[in-house]
């Protein structure tokens, strides 16, 4: 029987070629003028998932090379 992808799962992370686990950062969706250029540009990047999470990550991504 084939297992199904945790859709919400598989919309928030993604896998790199490597395998690591990446995500966006929160808070990005609204009252963004009150951040500091710090706290802005650092939305801008995404945020490597840490190992602790990435058993729970494995189960709802069946079929990427987690």
């Amino acid at each position: 029987m084939k297992l199904k992808t945790n859709k919400a799962i598989a919309k928030r992370f993604r896998v790199t070629k490597n395998g690591k686990l990446l995500k966006r950062r929160e808070g990005q969706d609204h009252f963004n003028s009150r951040d500091t250029g710090n706290q802005t540009r650092r939305k801008r990047r995404d945020v490597k998932v840490s190992e602790v999470h990435r058993t729970v990550l494995k189960i709802g991504l069946p079929y990427k090379n987690v």
